[in-house]
């Protein structure tokens, strides 16, 4: 797949079909958006028991390696 990108400058227009589509779902209420995703289903009970708080390694640093 190629990979495009644009510039705010460089964004194509809006047709006339994708204005409507864009003013009928802003005019929808935030309740009739269905904001779930089949690529990543939410988690089980279980699946959050699991979870552990981050452990930060506070003040470790390295300095730098000169190579010659």
């Amino acid at each position: 797949m190629t990979i495009v990108s644009y510039t705010i400058d460089e964004l194509p227009r809006l047709t006339e079909k994708e204005m409507v589509e864009l003013k009928a779902l802003s005019e929808r209420p935030d309740s009739d958006i269905d904001l779930t995703d089949p690529d990543a289903p939410a988690l089980t009970k279980e699946q959050l028991a699991e979870f552990r708080p981050a452990r930060l390694k506070i003040g470790f640093y390295r300095e730098p390696v000169e190579t010659s």
